[in-house]
């Protein structure tokens, strides 16, 4: 007749009928620490072997991330809500709101590089920054290029002056900078300079918050596999496959209703937009970890800095405006 003890992993036999030949049955005696070593104890959490240089942290997760969340989302209505006033009162407000953000990105991130001990030459990239909005305002897409040139070209000439020792290093930040936040946010400028700017701009920016928002709410509920687990732990295929849903629908709506453009460029906006904000996020992790930092300042409470939140936004500018040029012309 079959016995009804269950079955056990023939490594677990012989410590257990030794127990029982010593006249009890009582579990075996605990292995000791060696023996355990590269073992899994049911129930218990194992040490990580090599931890991660900088500990995950993500804006949205409240308070299993360390953050307050009902402050993140109050920022980022106050943040949307200025936006959106911003272009139905006075379009070059807009334009001026990004000017802003850049300046202040580009002293933030100056900050935290220098923490890496990269001098970045602030001073002509910031004037280069202004220069660089003001041109795609008045010069479209040539005087934005005509602008970053003349940048560039400034900022390797201002380094001479601090010597040899890190030029290559200090030159490559510098244009890293001037390419990350003034480049890209003029794109961001060239999105709002139409008639019908406010719409665009619209498009763009709500459709990267429902990538972060249909991203975050997928990676909390059902995720398990890891996207980049070299950059991040919490970034996830069932979190990218929310994004893709809710960026698919959103682009659908916008193009349908807003630009009255096919169902198809819409879906193809929305999947172009996931993969603008998905790089984003990620590069801008990558960088965090590389300098040692979990944020990039501290001025948006529930979020960090600004940093933290236009890493998105930025590659999401150049893509929509390419997007949408190609197929929701003015």
């Amino acid at each position: 007749m079959a016995s009804d003890e269950p079955q056990r992993h023939p490594a677990a036999a012989a410590p257990l009928a030794r127990a029982r030949r010593l006249g009890g049955n009582s579990p075996p005696p605990r292995p000791r620490p060696e023996q355990r070593a590269g073992t899994r104890t049911r129930g218990a959490r194992q040490p990580s072997a090599i931890p991660p240089a900088v500990p995950e942290i993500d804006a949205l997760t409240g308070s299993r991330a360390g953050r307050n969340l009902p402050a993140a989302i109050g920022v980022g209505l106050a943040l949307g809500a200025l936006i959106v006033v911003s272009l139905f009162a006075y379009r070059p407000s807009f334009a001026v709101i990004v000017g802003v953000a850049v300046l202040y990105g580009c002293w933030e991130l100056s900050r935290a590089l220098g923490a890496a001990d990269i001098r970045i030459t602030l001073l002509p990239l910031l004037v280069g920054a202004a220069a660089t909005l003001f041109a795609a305002w008045e010069r479209g897409p040539g005087g934005l290029v005509l602008a970053v040139l003349v940048t560039l070209v400034g900022v390797l000439a201002w380094r001479l002056g601090d010597g040899a020792s890190g030029y290559a290093r200090d030159v490559g930040a510098s244009a890293l900078v001037l390419l990350y936040l003034p480049t890209l946010a003029a794109f961001a400028v060239l999105l709002v300079h139409p008639d019908d700017g406010a719409g665009r701009v619209l498009a763009f920016v709500a459709t990267v918050v429902c990538s972060d928002t249909g991203g975050y709410a997928a990676g909390v509920m059902f995720g398990k596999h890891p996207l980049a687990p070299i950059v991040s732990k919490r970034k996830t295929w069932e979190g990218l496959a929310g994004s893709v849903i809710v960026c698919s629908g959103a682009g659908v709506l916008f193009f349908t209703l807003t630009f009255h453009e096919a169902w198809w460029k819409g879906l193809l906006f929305g999947l172009a937009i996931v993969v603008g904000a998905t790089i984003g996020d990620l590069g801008e992790s990558m960088i965090k970890r590389d300098i040692g930092v979990k944020d990039m300042g501290s001025l948006l409470p529930g979020h960090g800095g600004l940093m933290d939140r236009l890493d998105s936004l930025l590659p999401c500018a150049a893509v929509a405006y390419l997007v949408l040029s190609g197929f929701a012309p003015v």
